[in-house]
């Protein structure tokens, strides 16, 4: 019992002693970080404006909005610079446009949980109600590097008759002004000319490759709107351009032109989006039968004609020949690069240009809604994309795409030789943002792709960039301003702009 008793002794002596025990830890001091101040090294950023299209504007979610102009690239510019940036802002966070009352351009999209979707909301922006007094955000949805000098863009007489951009004509100072010459009234000490030269080619790209490559053509005045730019009418412009901005003294900088065929308009649809069951596989295969064995004996009669050898004879059968499967199928379209047979014989006749696609193939976004639609609403076998082949406008082919990368390269050498030899101006590597992306680029905590929707870079319309995709452009422009100026945005405390500040998607809420 003796030893039972010491124990509790001593149990008890501890309970007593762990009293007198000071159980307040030391308060742990706050990490101090040194605030760094901002040195601009003696630029003048007090007439800052910004010359360029969609994403100068801040188009997002295929539309312009006050909050997306709110969280454009330049705005996001100024605010780092600490000076007024006045911009023609729309008058909703709905989007879309009005010309007399009508509706020419539709509301912005959002997310609905599965894809995305059309607001259901009327625009009130109206066209013929000019935004007045000074601005400093020049960026006009859907211009051509050509339409920044051309006379009349912004007429509002024109805009019914596509001779002028909706956009430009609310704020253009009067019918017959450049948007060169409205930014050049502002007497701008500095400024990011961005984006240009990305319309010359979109326009070509977004309609499936339907329009023109205009390499070779210097008058744009013949130019359709889905047509490619020529190089040198391009360079003439850009050259111009810059000489004008800068001739007073202003500093600026300049971005190249990314590869728009990475952007997700581009790679969301798959070019095997055709599901089919064994039955049906069997059937459709029954429907292009007499056209595999058209292609078959056209292209035999042309070896023995010898005006084409057997291996190209096969390499254009492989090519050409239809077959379905029980699974995953791909499309069918029409390819104008294949040989026309039509025209080489008339004995050819119904043997168009058909093939399935590859993934080499790149289908438009739009193309989604319209596969497995039916051609004629009475004939359940003409389903579009399997009994009746997609058109032109629907895919851009490996011929198409390089005629697109050609024009782009030439443009970027343009660009990438003012940058160099003038000393005021920075260039940045946009397309190089663009292509790091497609795998994965990081911002803050985040990793940033241009997937769609789950991305986070690229806007639900494929194309244009999200908020927090504007303010990751913005901070590259400051960066290349620290390379070329000797400031220190990069390093100043609040420099620059951090990614959590800015969305990727907008409520279907905000109107």
């Amino acid at each position: 019992m003796k030893n039972y008793k010491y124990i509790g002794l001593c149990l008890l002596a501890l309970s007593f002693a762990s009293c007198d025990v000071n159980n307040e830890l030391d308060t742990i001091p706050e990490e101090v970080v040194a605030e760094v101040e901002l040195n601009v090294n003696g630029l003048d950023f007090s007439k800052y404006v910004s010359i360029g299209a969609s994403f100068t504007a801040g188009f997002t979610d295929n539309a312009l909005f006050v909050a997306a102009q709110e969280n454009s690239f330049p705005n996001i510019l100024a605010g780092k610079f600490g000076v007024e940036f006045n911009q023609p802002l729309m008058n909703d966070n709905i989007g879309g446009l009005l010309l007399g009352g009508n509706v020419i351009q539709g509301p912005r999209l959002y997310f609905n949980g599965a894809a995305p979707a059309v607001l259901d909301a009327t625009p009130s922006t109206e066209v013929t109600s000019p935004v007045t007094g000074s601005l400093n955000n020049f960026g006009v949805p859907g211009a051509k590097s050509f339409h920044f000098v051309a006379p009349g863009y912004g007429n509002v007489a024109g805009v019914s008759l596509g001779l002028a951009n909706p956009y430009y004509a609310r704020f253009a100072s009067s019918g017959t002004s450049t948007v060169l010459g409205d930014a050049m009234a502002q007497s701008p000490t500095f400024f990011t000319l961005s984006e240009v030269g990305g319309n010359d080619v979109l326009g070509y790209a977004l309609s499936g490759a339907s329009g023109t490559d205009q390499t070779g053509n210097f008058d744009p005045s013949t130019y359709g709107s889905s047509d490619i730019t020529d190089p040198v009418v391009f360079g003439n412009v850009f050259n111009s351009m810059v000489s004008t901005l800068t001739a007073g003294g202003a500093k600026g900088v300049i971005a190249n032109v990314p590869y728009i065929t990475t952007l997700a308009h581009f790679t969301t649809v798959p070019h095997n989006a055709i599901p089919l069951d064994a039955a049906t596989a069997t059937a459709v295969n029954s429907a292009y039968a007499p056209y595999n064995g058209g292609i078959q004996q056209a292209f035999a009669g042309l070896v023995q004609l010898k005006l084409i050898t057997q291996a190209q004879a096969d390499a254009e059968i492989a090519k050409r020949t239809i077959t379905f499967a029980a699974g995953q199928n791909a499309v069918v379209i029409v390819d104008e690069d294949l040989t026309d047979l039509e025209a080489l014989n008339p004995a050819f006749a119904g043997l168009k240009q058909y093939r399935q696609a590859t993934a080499d193939d790149l289908l438009v976004l739009s193309s989604s809604s319209f596969l497995g639609t039916l051609a004629d609403p009475n004939n359940p076998a003409s389903v579009n994309g399997v009994g009746v082949p997609l058109a032109d406008k629907w895919v851009v082919t490996p011929e198409e795409q390089l005629a697109i990368k050609t024009a782009t390269d030439a443009y970027n050498a343009v660009i990438e030789n003012v940058a160099s030899s003038n000393p005021n101006i920075a260039l940045v590597d946009f397309k190089g943002v663009l292509q790091e992306a497609s795998s994965g680029i990081a911002f803050d905590g985040y990793t940033l792709t241009t997937n769609l929707v789950m991305g986070g870079l690229i806007s639900l319309d494929g194309v244009h960039l999200t908020a927090r995709g504007y303010a990751l452009m913005a901070n590259k422009v400051l960066a290349a301003i620290d390379s070329k100026f000797g400031s220190n945005f990069k390093t100043a405390t609040g420099g620059l702009a951090k990614a959590g500040d800015y969305p990727t998607n907008y409520s279907p809420t905000l109107r």
